[in-house]
């Protein structure tokens, strides 16, 4: 391998020449970085860029050739003029919007750059988004687990390289010497195995999977960029607050526990959450209570579901223990606040910036939505369903407003777009209510008395429509609706019920009934199911014999075009938003919430940047969607008590 040490910015320029002069136009790179002084002795500080700086840079324009430029060393000599090395690689290199920056994990050398001030502006090519998107094996995507350098290499080159620890032998990357070729090999192998898969997965997509080059060129690494920028920024929480939150719930749960011992006329172990073996012998054994629900290995369950259940058949059979389900119920509420939303946070809070820095996967599911770890802001209660206040806890820090924009109706607005009907159509590109429409036409009403908010049954009739809506294009059954109305909505409705409103979903919007009987003879052909895009899902089970089996493929083939392609769009968005927050240095991209998106913004730029994000979300994602995208804006200084606002784009 011609691998090389550079120290000047001469040494620099000369490796680069080709790129520079124009005859080529892809440069991968890949960053060292070690903990600054205050953090050397924490665990994995070295990943943070709030508690390291970068120590060296890689570089490598062609195959088996690489540079490395020593920045930070603390033996031995680093590079001369280190500002005006970084200052040309910025303007000449990562922003360069003619050049092809590859990077392998390229969310984190974005996230590096960030804390500079240097966003990585598109073309931009991340190599582990291009891993998630070819296959291992017949009808199966590579995981994430699957997409690591040291694994990627020897399966795709036939090459071992060194990991980390070997290299270093505990010591930090500053801690080598840059002029000792172990050195300057581990680092430019980085970047130039990371440009060989570039042309390996690049060679891989145009002979298999053409649509998935698109999709990692113009949809997933530009994603990658704006995951770093979220992952850096963070979002600042009350901490008091969640410790209030913690006594009140710490309170609240040993005052239930109490209660359901005095209930149960003993001592009962309940555990954290009402699950233990001793609480499923005291309601199955000893109350000898009927099983009403049974897990997948067929055992009395005890999850929500089946308390519940049991409440209810308790009114009927044995009234004096409903109020013990319903404590039960109480208390698991509680518990979850306590362990998830509480707990759950305060132990993720960075102790350099005091702010939550979630773990975020772009390719986290099989649609291509996003996936939220330590801790999974995912699950965050969404601002209509906060009772407790969770979202409070974010605010927003001094001089500065959250702005949040979410898509409405995104996913029905998709599903739209492929069953084509007319009805549906209608609708949105005329700015009606889909909702009420639904109601009209699941309750053979005018539409006038569908959205008539003092017409009889109005809300109830409302919420049923917003849950065949959102459940009917998956292939929801009449069991299905009747379970998701009991326990989402707490409404009861009989099985003939659901069946009639089923029936006249069916004969109200005919083309989603066609669409789904034509994507599920497609997919059970294909074994496949895509995006409008071409993002592909894998449906293994889609003939299978077994009902049970085949209908949860069926769904997942119902599923994918419409969750996958909403996914798809929000990212699109995501990319026109990177291309101007150079311009635009007042907005902080924060979190990413399902459909919905989270910025801190100067306080006297919250209109221009309004205008901005909006505009960037409600852009035509690709030109033969046609249906109207509408993103939602709301401003505040507290995530739970966002001010609807009205935004001109």
């Amino acid at each position: 391998m011609a691998y090389e040490l550079a120290t000047t910015l001469t040494d620099l320029k000369e490796y680069l020449k080709p790129l520079l002069e124009g005859e080529t136009k892809v440069v991968a790179f890949d960053f060292e970085t070690s903990p600054i002084e205050e953090w050397r002795g924490v665990k994995d500080a070295a990943l943070d860029p709030h508690k390291a700086d970068i120590t060296g840079i890689s570089l490598s324009i062609s195959p088996e050739t690489g540079i490395y430029v020593p920045l930070l060393h603390q033996i031995s000599k680093n590079a001369e003029d280190i500002g005006g090395i970084m200052l040309f690689l910025s303007k000449e290199i990562f922003q360069n919007r003619q050049m092809i920056k590859v990077a392998h994990n390229l969310s984190f050398e974005a996230m590096f750059l960030y804390k500079y001030g240097v966003m990585i502006l598109p073309p931009v090519y991340d190599t582990i988004a291009a891993a998630q998107l070819t296959l291992k094996e017949e009808m199966g995507f590579r995981e994430l687990k699957d997409c690591g350098l040291k694994t990627l290499v020897p399966a795709l080159f036939n090459v071992e390289l060194p990991t980390f620890s070997e290299v270093t032998e505990g010591k930090h990357f500053d801690e080598l010497n840059p002029e000792d070729y172990e050195t300057v090999r581990y680092a430019c192998a980085d970047s130039d195995f990371a440009l060989r898969l570039y042309y390996r997965f690049n060679e891989w997509f145009d002979r298999f999977l053409p649509k998935h080059r698109f999709i990692c060129e113009e949809i997933e690494s530009p994603t990658a960029v704006y995951t770093g920028i979220m992952k850096y920024n963070g979002v600042a929480v009350d901490r008091n607050l969640m410790e209030q939150k913690k006594r009140e719930a710490e309170q609240k749960l040993s005052e239930l526990r109490r209660q359901i011992c005095d209930v149960a006329g003993r001592e009962l172990d309940i555990g954290a959450n009402a699950a233990t073996d001793e609480f499923k012998r005291f309601i199955y054994e000893e109350m000898k209570l009927p099983v009403v629900k049974t897990t997948a290995k067929f055992a009395e369950a005890a999850d929500d579901e089946a308390m519940v259940l049991l409440k209810e058949w308790c009114a009927g059979h044995n009234p004096e223990l409903v109020q013990f389900f319903e404590l039960i119920q109480e208390y698991r509420k509680w518990g979850k606040i306590k362990s998830t939303y509480v707990d759950g946070y305060l132990q993720h809070i960075n102790e350099a910036t005091g702010r939550i820095h979630p773990d975020l996967f772009p390719l986290g599911t099989d649609t291509g939505r996003f996936a939220s770890r330590k801790p999974n802001l995912q699950n965050a209660p969404r601002k209509d369903n906060d009772p407790i206040g969770v979202r409070n806890f974010f605010i927003a820090r001094p001089r500065y407003k959250f702005l949040d924009f979410d898509f409405s109706q995104i996913e029905l607005r998709v599903g739209a777009y492929f069953c084509r009907d007319k009805r549906m159509l209608e609708a949105y590109q005329t700015g009606g209510d889909i909702h009420s429409q639904t109601t009209s036409v699941i309750y053979k009403i005018p539409f006038e008395q569908a959205v008539d908010k003092a017409a009889t049954q109005y809300k109830e009739r409302r919420t049923i429509a917003k849950n065949c809506n959102f459940g009917v294009f998956f292939g929801l059954f009449p069991r299905g609706l009747q379970r998701t109305l009991k326990f989402k909505a707490g409404l009861e409705a009989s099985l003939e019920e659901c069946e009639q409103i089923i029936r006249n979903l069916k004969n109200g919007y005919p083309g989603l009934m066609r669409w789904q009987a034509e994507t599920k003879r497609r997919a059970a052909l294909r074994k496949y199911a895509e995006t409008a895009l071409g993002r592909r899902r894998y449906l293994k089970g889609i003939n299978c014999e077994d009902w049970g089996v085949k209908s949860y493929w069926e769904r997942c083939a119902l599923n994918t075009p419409i969750q996958g392609t909403a996914a798809d769009i929000l990212k699109l968005a995501l990319q026109r938003i990177l291309e101007g927050l150079p311009e635009r240095p007042y907005i902080k991209p924060l979190l990413q919430i399902h459909d919905e998106l989270l910025f801190e913004v100067e306080e006297d730029k919250v209109s221009e940047a309004a205008e901005f994000i909006k505009a960037c979300m409600e852009a035509v994602p690709f030109p033969e969607f046609d249906v109207p995208i509408k993103a939602e804006g709301a401003v505040g200084t507290r995530f739970g008590e966002l001010e609807e606002m009205e935004v001109f784009s």
